[in-house]
């Protein structure tokens, strides 16, 4: 009885672990630069992650141009932008935000001017399905060989950003 007791704990233990695992986040199962397809703001060109330029690290943004802590993050990369001129920036709203929106946020804080910025939106939530978002902006940082480094939610220092890059 007492062997028939320990196969049920071990066995039940064996398949919580397994169910732990499937249970994860799809960016923790998939840790690699994750396929994405961002309409652009002429709303007839595509973004996808065969776009994005090899060897170069990463910062996606997931936000909402009418979140005011979206528009802070941004003032502060662009009071950076120096810094992040070695990152490719994929900044992606939700498809439920209109293009005048987006539009009026790539005006706004002079996105289009810097090369290594994207501003699109994911038509497909497939981001949204990716990363367990709860709050704006989310912030996931991928190294220059697609591995991702951190996910971070909520407002953050820049200092703290680009460290995810400089290994701190």
């Amino acid at each position: 009885m007492k062997h028939l007791f320990l196969c049920l704990l071990i066995g039940a233990g064996l398949c919580a672990s397994a169910q732990a695992d499937t249970a994860k986040a799809p960016y923790l199962r998939f840790p690699e630069l994750p396929p994405l397809q961002l309409l652009l703001p002429d709303s007839t060109t595509y973004f996808t992650k065969a776009n994005v330029p090899a060897n170069m690290p990463v910062l996606y943004m997931l936000f909402d141009p009418n979140c005011s802590h979206c528009q802070h993050e941004t003032e502060e990369i662009m009071a950076h932008k120096e810094e992040f001129s070695n990152i490719q920036i994929v900044m992606v709203a939700m498809a439920r935000v209109s293009f005048d929106e987006v539009n009026y946020f790539v005006r706004r804080f002079k996105l289009d001017e810097l090369k290594h910025v994207v501003v699109g939106k994911d038509m497909t939530y497939f981001m949204i399905s990716f990363y367990p978002i709860h709050n704006f902006p989310f912030l996931a940082a991928y190294d220059g060989k697609g591995k991702l480094i951190t996910v971070s939610e909520g407002s953050i220092g820049m200092d703290k950003v680009l460290g995810f890059f400089n290994g701190k």
